[in-house]
């Protein structure tokens, strides 16, 4: 899937681009239809109240339970990873930079790298699609979604091809490593037991 997605964002255009891959350039603004900045949140917004209600409401006693966990651990600790990056790598972002991709440690302000919405995004869906896409391939169309928001975001010149990889990357690894742990998920470890065994039967 990750190969698809770089293929779509290299296709965009075929000028030579900068950035550490060599693919970044600035994408034409486009605030409208369905990459209005709205629809971004409505996804972003959604996609976290949605683990979170389905997480407290379920509890981890149940399969889908304890999936909808992996992906509170999953994109909490893909959270404090990326904004620990955008402050370190203070990157500008392209609304800001005059087509320059190659502005980097710029200091206060500066957070392009990496995506923290297509972290976000990336990192609640993975556990989803391990638990349940072998069985119910449907399930595999979630993947649309952090694709949807990479595009978005470089549409709406707050991101780098770069970047929206980088967080893509960060969402599906953090998944990927909460889907295997093995134990109870970090985060409801610290629960009251009437969280754990969910609202639903407590």
């Amino acid at each position: 899937m990750i190969g698809s997605i770089v293929l779509l964002l290299c296709a965009r255009s075929a000028l030579a681009g900068g950035g550490p891959f060599g693919i970044d350039h600035e994408w034409a603004y486009d605030n409208h239809g369905i990459w209005n900045r709205n629809y971004q949140l409505v996804v972003e917004y959604g996609l976290v109240g949605a683990e979170i209600a389905g997480g407290l409401w379920e509890g981890g006693e149940t399969e889908l339970g304890r999936t909808f966990w992996q992906s509170i651990d999953a994109s909490a600790a893909g959270g404090i990873v990326t904004q620990v990056m955008k402050t370190a790598f203070s990157r500008v972002r392209p609304i800001d930079s005059n087509g320059d991709p190659n502005l980097w440690f710029k200091g206060h302000g500066n957070q392009s790298f990496p995506s923290g919405e297509v972290m976000e995004v990336s990192s609640i869906v993975t556990p989803f699609i391990l638990e349940y896409g072998k069985e119910h391939p449907m399930v595999y169309g979630l993947e649309l979604l952090p694709l949807y928001d990479a595009v978005a975001r470089m549409k709406s010149q707050a991101h780098w091809q770069s970047d929206v990889l980088a967080g893509f990357a960060l969402g599906t690894g953090a998944g990927f490593i909460m889907h295997g742990n093995p134990g109870k998920p970090y985060i409801l470890r610290i629960m009251p037991n009437g969280i754990y065994v969910g609202l639903k039967t407590h």
